[in-house]
């Protein structure tokens, strides 16, 4: 039904934005609300997901995101909420290289994946997948991780802020809030 939306994020919580579009708030679950910044305009490419109980709007930064998204909701005894949690603390990059590696274990450690669904969705994707996803902010958060280690922080300090470091800046506007975050 909808593709994106493009607007000012309004508010952010645990798990959701909401984006003003033309005066429409609209509340988004997101993997990660806190790397979007409240007044900033952004495109958030939305799944809607429509039970007769509740119609729930899925977000985006990426048209790749939403695709695997797409092919991980269609995963027998995989929901939109498990899926969104796996982008949460995954990269697209590393979520397909598990696929079709049919790594279990880095499946494993995303909330609410157990061993049964990890292998369950290697049985349903493993070969569907994209392997060729270049994701240039996955490179980016390599390399921003990197430069902060080369400064002196630990890699478990670093992997707290990663989250709330916005993504789609330049690696050097990036570096500077995440070492905002870290004096905090």
């Amino acid at each position: 039904m909808y593709s994106y939306f493009k607007g000012i994020i309004d508010s952010t919580t645990s798990n959701s934005v909401v984006i003003d579009v033309n005066g429409i708030g609209y509340n988004i679950f997101v993997p990660n609300p806190f790397s979007y910044e409240i007044g900033k305009t952004y495109k958030i490419y939305v799944y809607n997901h429509i039970r007769e109980d509740e119609s729930s709007l899925y977000g985006f930064k990426s048209i790749e995101e939403k695709e695997l998204f797409l092919k991980l909701i269609n995963v027998k005894g995989m929901g939109p909420k498990v899926a969104s949690g796996i982008f949460a603390t995954g990269s697209i990059s590393g979520i397909v290289d598990a696929i079709n590696k049919e790594n279990v274990l880095y499946l494993t450690k995303f909330p609410k994946v157990g061993d049964k669904l990890a292998k369950q969705i290697i049985l349903d994707l493993k070969g569907k997948v994209d392997t060729d996803i270049e994701i240039e902010n996955d490179n980016n958060i390599e390399e921003l991780i990197s430069v902060l280690e080369n400064l002196g922080y630990k890699t478990a300090e670093i992997k707290k802020i990663i989250p709330m470091v916005d993504n789609s800046k330049s690696l050097e506007d990036q570096v500077k809030e995440a070492l905002k975050l870290l004096l905090k």
